[in-house]
């Protein structure tokens, strides 16, 4: 046995430290923290939405164990471990996060109190209606699709999406010397600006706005000023400032009226519970004085925190120290940082859209000719199944007069002129094709496919079909799951609360 001869290369540890570091930041961008503009998903997401789908786990189905879910993510597609797979599987469930949720979920899937979720082996899950349109037509070859970590199966390196996902529901992810913190915004909102920009693809940018004014948050809340917001639409970056909407009730108790501050909606990502920790160590320290007593009163009907005053606190100005002493107000940071053909880029909003608009062009073209396609194939076989059927009784006889299923293919194609898959498409006939009545289906199946296969033609020769198409599409996504604005966008920052 030769004995194994050692190689050593001599490199500079600056060299080499450098591009390993360079090999580290770059998986880390695009495999795992920063999302696609395309269908706005970081790689576990879409690979938890794929499993879901592979699973069948749609809307109307049962639910199935969230620990089967992230076993067959981290098996199949995530390479990085169930306890990576299963955070973000619950942040997908909660509408506190999202403004859409991805994931239905049943069971302990946390708090806005920051609650944490039950283990994954006593929460279930499947995906929304809401996901249904995102996966929609993967399966028509409308997306790539990569080999897996270990080769054994394919995965799409992006979703179809019918939904801006990347500008609906937001992203926040940290990189290697990056950053991405794209805010939510309204289903309804996001589609009307899309729409515009589909019959004006040079529409000014204060247009666009007029259709999409600003963050819409799951939590609600308010949102001072629209400079911020500008600014983030216009170049990528941004800061809005956000505090939570209050009002000053009133009671009457022992012959005396009480105020009281009630709290309805909190700042985006901000934890109740510790707000209100906050709150009550701030009066316990003296830092704030007015204020008697401090309940949260919250339910399964909304938020609720009371702040009762004492008789000669003064509500406004208590109210403007809780905004500044508190996180009741803060700064959103937005950076609009996006994956564009797997290079980070930070994007204004027409850009983001633009590459929405973009993907489905291509998904919509993609499936039309994968329609047209197996429009073809089948109007080929039926063709073949009506040259039979008008012959029938001399193919029959030819059919039974051959030794073998071969000879009787090879007889057909010889003396008809067919395929061979029709010719075998004949062979697999059934007997009942021949009555009147199954003969006449087929013929009006052949019509119609006929019809199908020249408007589909007719998409594909036209781009402007093309356009209406994705017009069409993203407005009946508008329709059903449409809803109304949560987030308030005030002009300037408000005056004295509101009583009642």
């Amino acid at each position: 046995m030769s004995e194994l001869q050692e190689t050593r290369i001599s490199v500079a540890i600056e060299d080499e430290m450098k591009s390993s570091f360079m090999d580290y930041a770059m998986s880390v961008i695009i495999a795992r923290a920063l999302p696609d503009v395309r269908d706005g998903l970081k790689p576990v997401h879409r690979r938890i939405l794929v499993t879901l789908n592979d699973l069948g786990l749609r809307p109307g189905r049962a639910y199935r164990k969230c620990a089967k879910i992230a076993g067959d993510v981290s098996g199949n597609y995530h390479p990085h471990g169930e306890a990576i797979v299963y955070p973000s599987l619950v942040r997908m469930a909660q509408d506190f996060s999202l403004r859409y949720p991805l994931v239905e979920g049943q069971g302990n899937f946390g708090s806005v109190d920051g609650d944490p979720p039950a283990a994954m082996r006593y929460t279930e899950s499947r995906m929304t209606a809401f996901t249904e349109e995102m996966l929609r037509d993967l399966e028509k070859e409308t997306v790539d699709f990569a080999p897996n970590y270990d080769e054994t199966l394919q995965e799409p390196v992006v979703l179809p999406s019918a939904i801006p996902n990347l500008v609906i529901n937001g992203s926040d992810g940290i990189a290697v010397g990056m950053a991405t913190k794209i805010p939510p915004h309204n289903l309804g909102e996001v589609v009307d600006g899309l729409v515009a920009l589909l019959d004006d693809p040079d529409l000014p940018d204060g247009k666009l706005i007029e259709h999409i004014p600003g963050p819409d948050f799951p939590t609600g809340a308010i949102i001072n000023g629209r400079k911020g917001i500008h600014d983030a639409y216009l170049t990528g970056r941004g800061l809005i400032q956000v505090r939570a909407s209050a009002r000053i009730e009133i009671t009457k108790r022992s012959g005396r009226e009480l105020e009281s501050i009630v709290v309805t909606e909190i700042p985006y990502q901000v934890n109740k519970a510790k707000l209100i920790e906050k709150i009550a160590a701030l009066v316990r320290n003296k830092q704030i004085e007015g204020i008697a007593d401090l309940r949260d009163e919250s339910d399964r009907d909304g938020m609720r925190i009371v702040i009762e005053l004492k008789r000669d606190g003064v509500s406004s100005y208590i109210l403007n120290q809780l905004y500044k002493q508190t996180a009741m107000q803060g700064t959103y940071g937005v950076i609009m940082l996006a994956l564009v053909n797997n290079q980070p880029r930070i994007l204004p909003l027409k850009s983001v859209l633009g590459y929405f608009i973009q993907h489905r062009r291509e998904v919509i073209v993609r499936r039309t000719r994968y329609d047209l396609r197996k429009a073809r194939e089948r109007a080929h076989i039926l063709e073949g199944l009506l040259i039979a059927l008008k012959n029938i009784d001399a193919v029959i006889k030819l059919i039974r007069a051959s030794k073998t299923p071969e000879a009787a293919r090879t007889g057909l194609m010889n003396k008809y002129k067919i395929t061979q898959i029709q010719a075998q498409a004949i062979l697999d006939m059934q007997l009942r094709r021949i009555a009147a009545l199954e003969r006449q289906r087929i013929e009006d199946e052949y019509q119609q496919l006929q019809k199908t296969i020249a408007e589909l033609e007719a998409l594909l020769a036209d781009p402007q079909k093309v356009l209406a198409e994705v017009k069409r599409e993203t407005r009946k996504v508008r329709k059903d799951y449409g809803d109304d604005r949560r987030t308030e966008v005030l002009e300037q920052e408000p005056n004295a609360p509101t009583r009642e």
